[in-house]
């Protein structure tokens, strides 16, 4: 990498440091209106529930596979596996039920009328 690769790099990342926060600095306090507050709720509250579902459906996916390949390693062990996999998906669908609580609860902040 050259020094001036380096160096618009390194100034790029400084921009990005210092200025954006400002712009944070900058915005109003208050919404410009209940609508518009509450269409960000209304965003918060879908991207809450998703991201929950995505993470939850992928972390279940992969400790079954693990679960299921020691067990197909060593048939065995099945019961010393298979417990604590339950318990883990129960502990892993917990946090997608947590994020539904808080998707419902952004949902009933949000303004209809």
């Amino acid at each position: 990498m050259s020094l001036k690769s380096k160096l618009s790099l390194s100034l790029a990342a400084f921009a990005a440091t210092v200025l954006v926060p400002a712009l944070a600095f900058a915005q109003a306090s208050a919404p410009a209106n209940k609508f518009d507050s509450s269409s960000w709720l209304a965003l918060g509250a879908g991207l809450a529930i998703g991201l929950a579902a995505l993470g939850g459906t992928l972390s279940q996916g992969r400790a079954t596979a693990a679960a299921l390949e020691g067990i197909s390693r060593n048939p065995g062990a099945a019961a010393r596996i298979q417990t604590p996999m339950i318990l883990g998906l129960a502990l892993i669908e917990s946090l997608v039920l947590l994020a539904f609580v808080v998707a419902f609860i952004l949902q009933s902040k949000i303004v209809l009328t």
